[in-house]
């Protein structure tokens, strides 16, 4: 019934990962992370598991990305090659 908003939030977080790897751009990689990260914990609620979807989203897109973004203001936010 549900089988294609799981397959959308699938392609959507594959998509989310395959960006991730391939930005140059650190600020951007972080920024697509936390949406791979979001994409998963809606894929997570939406197969039943809602407390693993609740801990994604919290841990994986929220604290995650707030720690990633406080490191980027240390280092250059862009590659060098």
């Amino acid at each position: 019934m549900n089988s294609w908003i799981i397959l959308l939030l699938l392609i959507i977080a594959i998509a989310c990962a395959a960006a991730a790897l391939t930005v140059r751009d650190l600020l951007a990689a972080v920024f697509t992370m936390a949406a791979f990260s979001f994409s998963a914990a809606l894929l997570y609620a939406e197969m039943g598991a809602v407390d693993v979807g609740f801990t994604e989203a919290a841990v994986g897109a929220g604290i995650s990305s707030a720690f990633l973004i406080a490191a980027l203001f240390h280092i250059e936010r862009r590659s060098k090659d």
